[in-house]
């Protein structure tokens, strides 16, 4: 075994540990990936309840149980305790068509190791930072993750932030310092982007698939030209996740946007998504870029792969700001994952639409460029 298997089954075993503890999570660990969903609870489309309350009472739950509350775009959460919620779903989709109800799925940053203060991400001597967005930096980038840490050398001036998207939590399996980490990759490599960071993660860098959908809406509503999201999970049965597919479409449909997302860091082919919208067939699949991650030489033996990844960029051995912190003195690190090769490419779109007229033209501009390099067969950014 080699020392990157090693590390990768060390970084697995730390991250399902973590989530082991958290009671409210169900984790599926029968298939090729770990499925991991909201215990009891399942997401239901408009006009579809009073059938899933059925289905739900078939399987497992008893009906006088079963509470319902808003999940955002029209659709209903059912809590359904003791109920067989993969099978349930399943036998909603077979009956009234697929994307009418599914588990209320949970999504996890994707590093390769665990981050915070205390996690392996190494210390690295500080560089010299670029000046930052130009006067007329005209893309406008969400990147939707943890809370950014104030007391880093993350120029406050690369970024925006409300004061509910900051975060200080001091934890040995915290996430803390992710968003500062994809920021500063992300701004180092362009001039052409203002970035906001928008909070979805929380500390331990989880989140469900409701706020996950609603930070996306939310941002839908404003002006938003690219998204950045280094974060994912599996489905149960591969399914793309329904309410994440209803945000994603109203989100990007009739839009010049761009969702760019890490293909997570798992070494599977299974679907990992958001990233996996890329070749799922939906119609704003164009608009989805699911980016894994090369060391230079090689794909990353760590990064998921498939038919559904877009093309890579570089993950491996990043050195990015992150927070300052008596084990990282320079507020500097070196850090790994597809995480950190997904900001390469909003950098690279946000570069190519100074000479381009739209986001779209942007895209295609970029996934030119990266035909001109191959790795593990995939279109690769240097």
């Amino acid at each position: 075994m080699t020392s990157a298997d090693e590390n990768m089954l060390r970084w697995q075993s730390a991250r399902a540990a973590r989530l082991a503890a958290l009671t409210w999570l169900h984790t599926d660990t029968s298939g090729p990936g770990a499925v991991r969903y909201v215990r009891d609870e399942l997401l239901v489309a408009p006009g579809h309840e009073a059938a899933a309350r059925q289905v739900l009472a078939g399987h497992g739950a008893v009906a006088g149980q079963i509470t319902a509350s808003p999940a955002g775009l029209g659709f209903t959460r059912l809590t359904a305790p003791g109920a067989d919620i993969s099978a349930a779903s399943r036998a909603l989709r077979a009956a009234a068509g697929e994307g009418v109800a599914g588990p209320h799925h949970v999504f996890v940053s994707s590093p390769f190791e665990m981050g915070g203060p205390y996690g392996p991400p190494a210390s690295a001597s500080q560089y010299s930072l670029p000046p930052g967005p130009s006067a007329g930096a005209a893309v406008q980038v969400a990147v939707v993750d943890t809370g950014v840490w104030l007391d880093s050398p993350l120029p406050p001036a690369w970024y925006e932030a409300d004061a509910s998207d900051y975060d200080d939590t001091v934890a040995e399996l915290a996430d803390t310092g992710h968003a500062n980490f994809v920021t500063g990759v992300l701004m180092a490599n362009t001039d052409n982007a203002r970035a906001r960071i928008v909070k979805v993660l929380d500390a331990t860098g989880v989140c469900t698939e409701d706020a996950l959908a609603a930070a996306l809406v939310a941002l839908g509503q404003g002006q938003v030209d690219v998204l950045n999201l280094s974060l994912g999970g599996f489905s149960d049965h591969d399914q793309p996740p329904v309410l994440l597919s209803a945000a994603l479409s109203q989100l990007l449909t009739g839009q010049d946007r761009v969702v760019v997302a890490a293909a997570g860091n798992e070494g599977s082919q299974s679907p990992y998504w958001p990233a996996a919208f890329a070749g799922s067939g939906l119609p704003f699949a164009a608009q989805v870029l699911a980016v894994a991650a090369h060391d230079g030489s090689q794909l990353c033996t760590w990064s998921n792969t498939g038919p559904w990844v877009s093309l890579a960029a570089p993950g491996s051995d990043i050195v990015s700001t992150y927070v300052t912190h008596d084990d990282f003195p320079t507020g500097f690190a070196q850090w790994s994952g597809t995480s950190f090769a997904a900001p390469f490419v909003v950098a690279a779109i946000a570069s190519s639409r100074a000479q381009t007229a739209s986001i779209a033209e942007a895209v295609a501009a970029v996934k030119a460029q990266a035909a001109a390099n191959s790795f593990g067969g995939y279109p690769a950014l240097g």
